[in-house]
């Protein structure tokens, strides 16, 4: 069987990045950029980072902000009814996974009208054209958004959200610099950080995993394990340092790593509660973390003992079992010192029935290494219950 892997055709990493939209908008003679951005991101000026280098290279825009939080299918079809108004040739995303995630679906529709409903998007979309070219400028380290085939919404009316998984939707050039990073709050910084760590951990111990996705894999735990305390520690202070780029750039790592193989059943799980209690995606993940590498322990502990290596442990002497333990363990210190919340608000006993189901027909669950009934489920999830 052939391996697959998917990545953009170009990106840019480093402090002053931004610097390089423009340009890639003038050399392929486009017109109108079509700025897609989360409505705070606009609210405190970090959306202008981007649009004044627009208007000093005399780059007409117009932008597109109604995007929530987990954007839903109103908000894509509102941005491609948008995009077509405004005569734009291109599109810049301008935020973390709201705004990309949005942006390729706007993207994607405008290209192939036939998915207006958005809806039959859902799974391995069978698109034939590429979305509109797309700049993906990322504000957040953890959803790597601007490097993956993915992109998921929010179906409000039954409560679930459903992933989207299309080659035709990753954006052509992806820009990831730091300073874009620095208005982040420190329990964004810690969500979309653990965000990211968990990526890079289910990357690793998915089904479809492989060498090449191995590698990246790896050195995105070892960055975002040394990385993540100190950038939550630079958020909290409001000081500049190499935390913050050390995750911008592990982040990025797993996303060019996990957006090929696939994840697992702690994304399952997370997209639904953030569908039915607009939990923060990462906090979601990052709760159900430990809780998914133990289930998945007896079917992949040599690879958990792989991972507690590059998070720093020390398992001279451990045994197989002992250091995928021990992986488990540095994956819960972490969350606590980046003071993650280990239950899940409003998550109660009459709802398991249906989180489980949703969790179990989510795209991301087939990758998962070891198989869970529903009953399994419901019992993971309660694991997390106050």
């Amino acid at each position: 069987m052939a391996n697959r892997f998917v990545l953009n055709n170009i990106s840019y990493h480093g402090k002053g990045a931004i610097n390089e939209v423009p340009g890639e908008i003038v050399r392929r003679g486009f017109k109108k950029a079509f700025v897609a951005s989360d409505p705070d991101l606009v609210k405190f000026g970090v959306t202008a980072k981007v649009t004044d280098l627009l208007d000093e290279a005399g780059i007409a825009w117009e932008l597109f902000s109604d995007i929530k939080a987990n954007p839903t299918i109103k908000n894509v079809q509102d941005g491609v009814a948008a995009f077509k108004a405004s005569g734009a040739d291109c599109i810049v995303a301008v935020g973390g996974g709201s705004a990309m995630d949005t942006a390729k679906g706007i993207g994607i529709i405008a290209e192939n009208p036939e998915f207006a409903d958005v809806v039959s998007l859902e799974g391995v979309a069978p698109t034939k054209n590429h979305a509109t070219f797309t700049i993906a400028v990322a504000t957040t380290a953890g959803t790597a958004a601007e490097v993956t085939i993915n992109y998921v919404v929010t179906d409000p009316a039954k409560e679930r959200k459903f992933v989207c998984v299309d080659v035709n939707d990753i954006p052509d050039v992806a820009v990831v610099d730091p300073d874009m990073m620095a208005s982040m709050p420190a329990g964004l910084t810690a969500a979309t950080g653990m965000d990211a760590l968990t990526h890079a951990i289910e990357g690793y111990t998915t089904r479809g995993a492989w060498q090449l996705s191995d590698m990246f894999h790896l050195e995105a735990i070892r960055t975002i394990s040394r990385s993540l305390r100190a950038s939550y520690a630079e958020a909290q202070s409001g000081e500049p340092g190499e935390g913050r780029e050390g995750m911008a750039l592990g982040q990025y790592i797993a996303g060019m790593g996990f957006s090929n193989v696939g994840l697992g059943i702690d994304h399952a799980m997370a997209h639904t509660l953030s569908a039915h209690y607009d939990t923060p995606h990462g906090v979601a993940c990052a709760m159900l973390l430990p809780i998914a590498m133990e289930y998945n322990k007896p079917v992949v502990a040599e690879r958990l003992a792989d991972v507690a290596v590059a998070m720093g442990v020390d398992t001279a002497g451990m045994s197989t079992d002992e250091a995928a333990d021990a992986a488990i363990a540095a994956v819960r210190q972490l969350s606590a010192d980046v003071n993650i919340p280990k239950t899940c608000d409003g998550l109660v006993e009459a709802d398991l029935d249906q989180l489980a189901s949703d969790a179990l027909a989510d795209a991301c669950y087939p990758g998962n290494p070891r198989e869970a009934d529903h009953e399994t489920v419901k019992g993971l999830f309660r694991k997390i219950m106050a």
